[in-house]
């Protein structure tokens, strides 16, 4: 190990450290800062650390341009820190790898492709059925409460009450705490999904609600390749169309959720605060993000708006 590395190596410890004490969890940043010393050592770069060095790392990366783009940002940032310790380390452009602001439409799912899609999380391993048994749970929670994948991921035992059902959301994207109330249908499968986990793991091996068929915490990356299997087998991905994620299904949960309020001819903008609270939003423009113009969304709208009087 050279002396650059060695130097960069206790730069980028005490500044993912730093980030740590100022209260971020920054996980996704410090692996990103710990592939560059990766990068760096492999290469045998002798310094200092440039924007040709960064750009080179990042594209050397299986990451989508935005990714890329990202993960420049954050090399850049860690620069700006270290060339207080090393006054060699060079000036980055912010504009380098410029980030694609176009965002790709969400796809909703209708009642009938849910159903499909769960019916086929049941069926996606006949030798181990919990594994369906959770993937189900989970695709059943996120549509019904739009939760974050991460956050239901992130459930402990403790946090969800199946007698009140009330979960307790912690360590959120805003690193704030909220409670979230569930359906009484939601509850009855929360409830069952328990009694099966534990009598496929009746000595507890994990803290985790969500667990894999070896009794751990499901990941991030077993619950999204368990999702596309169910997406394939219930042909959900046709060729053509959007691929369909877990995240999609927080989206579809505001725009069910509006749709229902306008077929009870709710006030929506007095219930918008309600929502944004229920999915941990700070800002209202935050839950506007997740509200899609689906033609049933569209032509309710309409006929309140007719109804109303509000246009001549």
């Amino acid at each position: 190990m050279n002396a650059f590395v060695t130097a960069l190596t206790a730069g980028t410890e005490s500044y993912i450290a730093l980030q740590r004490a100022l209260g971020y969890q920054f996980r996704k940043q410090a692996a990103t800062l710990r592939s560059l010393l990766r990068y760096v050592g492999s290469s045998h770069a002798g310094g200092p650390l440039s924007q040709a060095l960064a750009v080179d790392f990042v594209m050397a990366s299986n990451l989508t341009p935005n990714g890329r783009a990202i993960c420049y940002g954050v090399v850049r940032r860690f620069a700006e820190y270290y060339a207080a310790f090393d006054p060699c380390t060079g000036s980055f452009d912010c504009r380098a790898l410029p980030r694609s602001r176009h965002i790709p439409p969400p796809r909703i799912l209708s009642d009938e492709e849910l159903r499909s899609l769960m019916s086929a999380s049941m069926r996606i391993s006949v030798i181990q059925p919990l594994r369906g048994q959770t993937l189900t749970t989970v695709i059943g929670l996120l549509a019904s409460t739009g939760l974050r994948s991460g956050e239901a991921l992130r459930l402990d035992r403790t946090d969800v009450d199946l007698y009140t059902g009330i979960l307790q959301i912690r360590k959120t994207k805003f690193r704030k705490d909220r409670l979230v109330p569930v359906h009484a249908t939601t509850l009855a499968a929360l409830q069952a999904y328990a009694r099966y986990r534990d009598l496929v793991f009746p000595l507890q091996t994990s803290s985790a609600f969500f667990v894999s068929t070896r009794g751990t915490r499901l990941s991030p990356a077993g619950l999204h390749y368990g999702f596309e299997q169910a997406c394939e087998l219930a042909g959900l991905n046709r060729t053509g169309t959007k691929s369909l994620r877990p995240h999609d299904l927080r989206h579809r949960f505001a725009v069910t959720r509006l749709a229902h309020w306008h077929r009870q001819k709710t006030d929506v903008q007095s219930m918008l605060p309600i929502l944004a609270t229920y999915l941990g939003h700070g800002r209202y423009s935050d839950t506007a993000y997740y509200i899609t113009a689906t033609p049933e969304l569209l032509s309710l709208i309409a006929d309140n708006v007719f109804s109303t009087g509000a246009v001549a």
